[in-house]
């Protein structure tokens, strides 16, 4: 089972890669790429790479004490010492992101993002977005509850119409 999800994190990580490639491949101007990082910096307000760091480090311990769990202590001290050894790598997640912006947006387009994500209505925006998405989210599930239950409703009737009865 472990290494079914391995591989199928391999596959999906070389996916991902082979999608980004051209947009990184493409050569953008120092410039647009510098707007591109600054739109970056004015909306990272949910600190995406932490985030990212710690849900790793739970899950690589979670994995290591599910089968050793005498190994707590030594897997959590372990787990400390490499997330030290990320603290300093953010920019280059970043700067990733950037490159995938300056890439689909022109020198002008970027400069009107950053204009707006400075002004005071945007760095509101920028403020409130996780909680935007995590209420969107909400949302969206209970949406998605009802419409399951009202579809399978919908298409049982339909099959009633037809002599089919689930």
């Amino acid at each position: 089972m472990m290494r079914a999800k391995t591989l199928l994190a391999v596959a999906l990580s070389a996916t991902l890669l082979a999608v980004a490639a051209p947009a990184m491949a493409e050569e953008v101007p120092p410039e647009q790429l510098a707007l591109a990082r600054k739109y970056i910096d004015l909306t990272d307000r949910a600190a995406i790479y932490e985030v990212t760091m710690v849900q790793t480090g739970i899950e690589t311990m979670r994995l290591i004490v599910q089968q050793n769990p005498e190994l707590m202590d030594k897997t959590d001290a372990a787990v400390g010492k490499v997330l030290e050894e990320y603290k300093d790598r953010k920019g280059e997640l970043l700067d990733q992101f950037a490159r995938v912006y300056a890439v689909r947006f022109t020198i002008e387009e970027l400069q009107q993002i950053v204009a707006f994500y400075e002004s005071p209505t945007g760095t509101k925006l920028a403020q409130a977005n996780t909680e935007v998405n995590a209420d969107l989210q909400r949302v969206l599930q209970v949406f998605t509850n009802n419409v399951k239950r009202e579809f399978f409703a919908k298409v049982r009737a339909e099959l009633r119409t037809q002599g089919v009865e689930l």
